[in-house]
């Protein structure tokens, strides 16, 4: 039988019916991400999810908090279980973590760590299902499947270059095991905009491999690309298309961009303008 969350709530001696599940999921903000505050800078998590809005407190109106964080291979994986207590407004000059938009007002809420919880932090994965819009779930009403609980915490394996999917804003907050694999190859990408669902279909031939091209992306908004220059700055998704082999000269791998622009049709019905 598949073991679902709700048991481990038993487990640490908490009815499921006192606890809201959160999931945590937001744009990238300069590079940084929920997971990559939680696994880099844990204290700042906390605050971050310690500051509520006003109109949250129904949906959070619980003794507990079990919380979940969406990781770079999109899976939701649990970071630990809070008792929580309201504890008045945010100073003035509170500022939210992530973003660093002033929250002065907002509600906030006192964290106590259950301990009991701290052996599957980093450790559990569920499905959370369909409805990922709701962000907060009576746990009583969604026993969420376990799908995986490994030994310990490690960061996600390189799902390979095949499958590796991101959006540019999230490049440099990725694991380092995922950042070596991009920065050791070269190969032809595409960026899809989020507004206009047009395509771009790009190169990497120079040193630091994939990794270094896209980072030009993240700094400047255009790679010195003709094509995106022409329009307002997008948070592109980034994807693969093909990874040149080591000895593939300069040549090969341009000659490779331009049949993917041509199977794309990226100069005709995208943002590619050679």
């Amino acid at each position: 039988m598949a073991l679902a969350f709700n048991a481990l709530l038993h487990s640490y001696g908490v009815d499921p019916a006192q606890v809201r599940l959160l999931r945590h999921q937001t744009n990238p903000f300069r590079g940084r991400t929920l997971y990559g505050l939680w696994r880099d800078h844990h204290d700042e998590f906390l605050r971050y999810q310690s500051i509520q809005t006003p109109q949250n407190r129904s949906r959070l109106a619980s003794p507990y908090w079990a919380s979940f964080v969406v990781t770079p291979a999109r899976s939701d994986m649990f970071v630990g279980l809070w008792r929580v207590t309201p504890c008045g407004s945010c100073p003035q000059g509170t500022t939210d973590p992530l973003s660093g938009h002033d929250v002065t007002g907002l509600d906030r809420y006192e964290q106590d760590f259950v301990e009991a919880s701290a052996e599957h932090v980093g450790r559990v994965y569920i499905d959370w299902g369909s409805g990922t819009r709701s962000w907060a779930q009576r746990a009583d009403r969604q026993d969420k499947l376990i799908l995986e609980m490994t030994r310990t915490f490690q960061e996600e394996a390189f799902p390979g270059y095949g499958r590796f999917i991101a959006n540019l804003s999230t490049i440099e907050a990725l694991p380092p095991g995922w950042l070596a694999a991009l920065s050791a190859v070269r190969g032809v990408y595409l960026l899809t905009c989020p507004r206009t669902r047009e395509q771009y279909v790009g190169s990497a031939c120079g040193e630091g491999g994939l990794l270094a091209r896209w980072l030009e992306y993240v700094r400047n908004g255009h790679g010195g690309n003709v094509g995106l220059k022409s329009r307002d700055p997008a948070d592109y998704q980034v994807s693969i298309l093909e990874v040149s082999g080591s000895t593939a000269t300069v040549e090969e791998v341009l000659a490779a961009e331009q049949l993917w622009k041509a199977k794309l049709q990226s100069r005709e019905m995208g943002l590619n303008r050679n």
